[in-house]
Order: structure tokens, then sequence, then C-alpha cells
């Protein structure tokens, strides 16, 4: 798949706060600062379309980015560790279920995870969570630029037994970097099939 055009749609707090016309959305989501926004202007060949920071927990609101004027690439608050108040993290933690739970048109959620750590239990918590809601999701691997090619591979390995522990079927993973453009391809090909 090329994409042609990335355009910013609109931002909510509710999943009624949705753009009114309905397509196919492909939302991604991390704990903070995974390199979620950096990835997705990787995949969209936008480098100022969502926007990065240094201090994690910079998205607040849930984005609709229309792609191509077919499908809407969602990009959602992360979840855990961000220099937020406790009710301001439990606002977020229910505007991220809203979304997940109710939009209809919700195809695939992409979950995050920083290829340089073993997986966390915040994010088996987080996926356990999707598990139990029957929501479809695949993993993407970030940063991974950050190690060599085997310490890569070697990390997936660890974090596929790890999750084996829970899981009797692992979710599709693709690793990718958004420095280097690593499994752009991959996700843009992963996103083409359901469509």
């Amino acid at each position: 798949m090329t994409i042609n055009e990335a355009k910013f749609v609109c931002s909510s707090t509710r999943v009624s706060g949705k753009p009114s016309r309905r397509l196919p959305e492909f939302a991604f989501i991390g704990r903070s600062n995974v390199g979620k926004s950096s990835l997705i202007n990787m995949v969209c060949g936008n480098r100022k379309l969502a926007k990065t920071s240094q201090t994690p927990g910079k998205t607040k609101l849930i984005n609709h980015f229309l792609i191509n004027d077919s499908w809407y690439l969602v990009d959602l608050p992360g979840y855990g560790f961000a220099k937020i108040s406790q009710s301001g993290r439990e606002e977020l933690r229910k505007m991220i279920n809203d979304y997940i739970l109710n939009s209809g048109e919700l195809v695939c959620l992409f979950v995050l995870v920083d290829s340089r750590h073993d997986i966390g239990a915040i994010d088996l918590d987080f996926i356990a969570g999707l598990g139990e809601a029957g929501v479809p999701f695949a993993i993407i691997f970030t940063k991974g630029d950050k190690l060599g090619p085997n310490a890569l591979l070697k990390q997936i390995e660890r974090d596929k037994a790890i999750l084996s522990e829970q899981w009797e079927e692992l979710p599709p993973m693709i690793a990718s970097s958004a420095q280097t453009g690593q499994g752009r391809d991959e996700i843009l090909n992963f996103i083409q099939q359901y469509l």
C-alpha cells in the first residue's frame, strides 16, 4: 500500500465524538514514551502528522487521521506512566476503554512495545484485557534500530516466551524503527489485508 494522503480530521474524548463518516479504523496505542507518534509519522511518511515530544504522555485525546480517503489511522493516548494526576490518569483510562470497546469501526489495535526491554507487566495487563474483551490486536516492537539485528531477534523471542505463558496463540508481531523505516511495509501490508 502507498499512502498518498494523510490528513488530520478531528480529536475527541469519547467514541461519540468520532468522525461521522464511518470507515475502517486502525488504532495505535502503547505505554507513554514508546515512540508512538514517531512511528505513526514514519508509517504515513509525514514527520509533522502526529505531535512528537520528549515528555511522556503528550497525546491526551483520540486523534483521527484520514488515510487515502478510505480508512482512519487512530492515535490513542498512552497508558501507564505519564506526568499527570491520578484523576487525570483515570480519565485517560476511561477514554481509551470507551474507544476500544465501543468503536464499531475498529478493525485492529496496534499495541506498541519498546524492543529494548522485556515486555512489561503494564503491557501484559493491557493485552490480557484486550483478549478478555475480544479486541483484535497486533504487537509492534518499536525502536528496533537501538539494538543490533541479532539482539533484536533475541529480545523478540524473549517477549514471545513471556507472552506464551498467558497466550496459547500469539498475536501477529512486527519489528519497527521510526528512524530507519523498518516495519513500514509490513504494517501497511497488514492493514491492506483487512481493506
